[in-house]
Protein backbone atom coordinates (compact mmCIF):
# COMPACT_ATOMS: atom_id res chain seq x y z
CA UNK A 1 0.00 0.00 0.00
CA UNK A 2 1.28 3.26 -1.07
CA UNK A 3 1.60 5.82 1.51
CA UNK A 4 -0.03 9.04 0.51
CA UNK A 5 0.14 12.03 1.80
CA UNK A 6 -3.41 14.10 1.95
CA UNK A 7 -3.92 18.21 1.29
CA UNK A 8 -6.83 20.33 1.66
CA UNK A 9 -7.88 18.69 -1.60
CA UNK A 10 -7.43 15.35 -0.66
CA UNK A 11 -9.49 15.68 2.55
CA UNK A 12 -12.69 17.67 0.34
CA UNK A 13 -12.35 14.22 -1.75
CA UNK A 14 -12.75 12.43 1.13
CA UNK A 15 -15.57 14.30 2.74
CA UNK A 16 -17.62 14.80 -0.59
CA UNK A 17 -17.61 11.26 -1.40
CA UNK A 18 -18.20 9.95 2.19
CA UNK A 19 -21.61 11.81 2.00
CA UNK A 20 -22.10 10.99 -1.43
CA UNK A 21 -20.71 8.25 -2.77
CA UNK A 22 -22.48 8.50 -5.89
CA UNK A 23 -21.36 11.95 -7.10
CA UNK A 24 -19.90 11.99 -10.64
CA UNK A 25 -16.19 13.02 -11.13
CA UNK A 26 -17.29 16.35 -12.57
CA UNK A 27 -19.16 17.31 -10.19
CA UNK A 28 -16.61 15.90 -7.43
CA UNK A 29 -13.94 17.97 -9.38
CA UNK A 30 -15.73 21.18 -9.32
CA UNK A 31 -17.08 20.83 -5.79
CA UNK A 32 -13.00 20.30 -4.66
CA UNK A 33 -12.12 23.12 -6.99
CA UNK A 34 -9.83 20.94 -9.65
CA UNK A 35 -10.25 19.66 -12.79
CA UNK A 36 -11.81 16.44 -13.43
CA UNK A 37 -8.71 14.19 -14.56
CA UNK A 38 -6.67 15.12 -11.83
CA UNK A 39 -9.62 14.86 -9.81
CA UNK A 40 -9.67 10.75 -11.24
CA UNK A 41 -6.29 10.54 -10.37
CA UNK A 42 -6.54 11.27 -6.79
CA UNK A 43 -9.64 9.65 -6.45
CA UNK A 44 -7.62 6.60 -8.06
CA UNK A 45 -4.88 7.18 -5.51
CA UNK A 46 -7.24 7.28 -2.59
CA UNK A 47 -8.49 3.79 -3.36
CA UNK A 48 -4.77 2.33 -4.08
CA UNK A 49 -3.54 3.48 -0.43
CA UNK A 50 -6.74 1.91 1.42
CA UNK A 51 -8.42 5.59 2.07
CA UNK A 52 -11.37 4.70 -0.20
CA UNK A 53 -12.28 1.03 1.20
CA UNK A 54 -15.45 0.83 -1.56
CA UNK A 55 -18.94 2.21 -2.53
CA UNK A 56 -22.11 1.54 -1.13
CA UNK A 57 -25.44 1.92 -0.99
CA UNK A 58 -26.94 2.98 2.17
CA UNK A 59 -30.43 0.54 2.70
CA UNK A 60 -33.12 1.21 4.71
CA UNK A 61 -33.34 -1.85 7.21
CA UNK A 62 -37.03 -1.65 7.55
CA UNK A 63 -38.12 -1.07 4.14
CA UNK A 64 -36.51 -4.81 3.71
CA UNK A 65 -38.78 -6.10 6.72
CA UNK A 66 -35.73 -6.25 9.28
CA UNK A 67 -37.35 -4.23 12.10
CA UNK A 68 -34.95 -5.12 15.39
CA UNK A 69 -31.70 -4.77 15.81
CA UNK A 70 -29.91 -6.03 18.47
CA UNK A 71 -26.38 -5.83 20.22
CA UNK A 72 -24.66 -8.62 21.39
CA UNK A 73 -22.07 -8.53 24.24
CA UNK A 74 -20.19 -12.05 23.46
CA UNK A 75 -17.53 -13.42 25.64
CA UNK A 76 -15.45 -16.34 24.97
CA UNK A 77 -14.20 -19.19 26.47
CA UNK A 78 -10.45 -18.42 25.29
CA UNK A 79 -8.55 -15.54 24.07
CA UNK A 80 -5.80 -16.92 22.55
CA UNK A 81 -5.41 -15.29 19.22
CA UNK A 82 -6.42 -18.50 17.03
CA UNK A 83 -9.41 -18.31 19.24
CA UNK A 84 -10.60 -14.44 18.70
CA UNK A 85 -9.53 -15.18 14.96
CA UNK A 86 -11.67 -18.24 14.69
CA UNK A 87 -14.44 -16.44 15.86
CA UNK A 88 -14.07 -13.49 13.36
CA UNK A 89 -14.12 -15.49 10.90
CA UNK A 90 -17.27 -17.49 11.56
CA UNK A 91 -18.75 -14.23 13.03
CA UNK A 92 -18.08 -13.62 9.04
CA UNK A 93 -20.16 -16.26 7.53
CA UNK A 94 -23.44 -15.03 9.98
CA UNK A 95 -25.47 -12.64 6.83
CA UNK A 96 -27.21 -11.44 10.41
CA UNK A 97 -24.60 -9.93 12.16
CA UNK A 98 -23.55 -6.63 10.61
CA UNK A 99 -20.68 -5.19 12.78
CA UNK A 100 -17.88 -7.20 15.24
CA UNK A 101 -16.00 -5.21 17.16
CA UNK A 102 -13.40 -7.03 19.50
CA UNK A 103 -13.14 -5.08 22.67
CA UNK A 104 -11.14 -4.41 25.92
CA UNK A 105 -12.25 -5.73 29.23
CA UNK A 106 -15.22 -7.89 30.44
CA UNK A 107 -16.48 -8.14 26.65
CA UNK A 108 -14.81 -9.75 24.38
CA UNK A 109 -16.91 -9.25 21.01
CA UNK A 110 -19.78 -6.35 20.30
CA UNK A 111 -22.33 -7.80 17.60
CA UNK A 112 -24.63 -5.42 15.52
CA UNK A 113 -27.30 -7.99 14.47
CA UNK A 114 -30.45 -7.72 12.40
CA UNK A 115 -33.35 -9.55 12.28
CA UNK A 116 -37.05 -9.75 10.80
CA UNK A 117 -38.59 -10.31 14.10
CA UNK A 118 -37.95 -11.78 17.52
CA UNK A 119 -38.75 -15.34 16.48
CA UNK A 120 -35.91 -15.06 13.60
CA UNK A 121 -33.84 -13.78 16.15
CA UNK A 122 -34.29 -16.05 18.81
CA UNK A 123 -33.43 -18.69 16.22
CA UNK A 124 -30.13 -16.93 14.95
CA UNK A 125 -29.37 -16.94 19.07
CA UNK A 126 -30.07 -20.52 20.06
CA UNK A 127 -28.67 -21.93 16.56
CA UNK A 128 -25.83 -20.08 15.60
CA UNK A 129 -24.83 -17.55 18.37
CA UNK A 130 -24.64 -19.58 21.76
CA UNK A 131 -23.91 -23.10 21.02
CA UNK A 132 -20.97 -21.51 18.38
CA UNK A 133 -17.58 -22.77 20.09
CA UNK A 134 -15.37 -21.16 22.33
CA UNK A 135 -18.77 -18.80 23.15
CA UNK A 136 -19.00 -18.56 27.08
CA UNK A 137 -21.60 -16.18 27.36
CA UNK A 138 -23.84 -13.62 25.15
CA UNK A 139 -25.72 -10.73 26.97
CA UNK A 140 -28.28 -8.63 24.76
CA UNK A 141 -29.78 -5.22 24.19
CA UNK A 142 -32.50 -4.62 21.94
CA UNK A 143 -32.11 -0.97 20.31
CA UNK A 144 -35.61 0.56 20.16
CA UNK A 145 -34.63 3.55 17.83
CA UNK A 146 -31.37 4.54 15.94
CA UNK A 147 -31.34 8.33 16.09
CA UNK A 148 -27.98 9.37 14.69
CA UNK A 149 -25.70 6.54 12.20
CA UNK A 150 -23.10 8.11 10.01
CA UNK A 151 -20.79 6.47 7.97
CA UNK A 152 -17.08 6.90 8.04
CA UNK A 153 -15.41 9.46 10.63
CA UNK A 154 -15.47 12.81 10.82
CA UNK A 155 -12.71 14.64 8.07
CA UNK A 156 -11.37 18.07 8.82
CA UNK A 157 -10.81 19.99 5.62
CA UNK A 158 -8.58 22.27 6.95
CA UNK A 159 -6.21 20.40 8.67
CA UNK A 160 -3.00 20.21 6.95
CA UNK A 161 -0.28 18.47 9.24
CA UNK A 162 0.10 14.96 8.82
CA UNK A 163 -1.22 12.83 11.56
CA UNK A 164 -3.72 15.39 12.76
CA UNK A 165 -7.46 14.62 12.41
CA UNK A 166 -7.08 12.80 9.36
Amino acid sequence: MQRVKLDRIDRRILRDLQDNGRMTNVELASRVGISAPPCLRRVRALEQADFIRGYHADINPEALGFSVIIFAFVGLSSQAEADLVAFEEMVGDWPEVRECHMLSGETDFLLKIVARDWDAFQRFLTSSLTPAPNVSNVKTALAFRTKKQLPGVPINVQVEEEGEGT
